[in-house]
């Protein structure tokens, strides 16, 4: 009886043994997994690609608009408003835009005031203005545009702008760019350690943006600027860049 006990205590003790051999085994196999783990991670290298075309501009963005003083808030709005009419008839008429190209960007009536140390502060009038933001694709006749919309009432500028209505089309261009150019780092950097450069593991990106080539903020047309003899207008599109980067991360081997 008590050999029997005796084997029975062996048969409970080799089930435990065998039952917690799956759960030894994970704890053993997990170290190596853990450690795999680092080594992949010890075994990487991350670059940043860059990449960068030049292409024509194929839309300019213009900002011109009117500005006028008068003693009343009402004067100077009716005075811009005037002009601002002048000036929409001309575009739509004689320079054929269509009115979904022609749209206001800013407008606003602003009391002018004067100082003094005997006076003080004093009204003097009013500011008005009203501007528009133009879509034109002829480039070749911005210049033209704008001094024909001097001769009509604009004596602003704010902004000239060009770049490329459809930038989407141009993306896989500057991807590969940015591709090949971590490519070319990771590489580099594999074969200063004596590594073989491995697959890619990662890849984000951090946007494309384009960089006009031409851009000119305020500019004051006076009465010389705007009159016949003046010389005319030349405003050259140029070329603009489009450029991305990406981060990638390679394999080491």
């Amino acid at each position: 009886m008590k050999i029997w006990v005796k084997s029975l205590g062996s048969v409970l003790i080799a089930g435990t043994l065998l039952a917690g051999g799956t759960a030894a085994g994970d704890l053993l196999s997990g170290a190596p997994h853990a450690y795999a783990d680092e080594a992949v991670q010890r075994n990487v290298v991350n670059v940043v690609g860059n990449g960068e075309i030049s292409i024509k501009p194929d839309i300019a963005y213009l900002t011109i608009g009117v500005e006028a003083q008068a003693a009343t808030a009402q004067g100077a709005q009716k005075a811009t408003a005037a002009q601002i009419a002048k000036l929409t008839n001309l575009l739509k008429n004689t320079w054929k835009l269509d009115a979904a190209d022609i749209q206001t960007a800013s407008f606003y009536v602003q009391p002018n005031y004067t100082y003094s140390d005997k006076e003080g502060q004093k009204l003097k009038g009013y500011n008005a203005s009203h501007s528009l933001q133009i879509k034109y694709r002829q480039l070749d006749k911005v210049g033209q545009l704008l001094d024909d919309a001097a001769k009509n009432g604009a004596n602003r500028i704010d902004n000239v702008r060009f770049t490329v209505e459809n930038p989407d089309q141009f993306q896989e261009q500057v991807i590969n760019k940015a591709l090949a150019n971590a490519e070319l780092k990771a590489g580099i950097i594999a074969k200063g350690v004596k590594r073989g450069l491995g697959t890619v593991l990662s890849v984000s990106q951090g946007g494309i943006s384009s960089a006009p080539v031409f851009e000119q903020n305020y500019l004051t047309m006076d009465k010389a600027a705007s009159s016949e003899s003046a010389p005319g207008s030349s405003v050259e599109p140029g070329e603009i860049k489009l450029t991305t980067s990406l981060s990638v991360q390679y394999e080491l081997k």
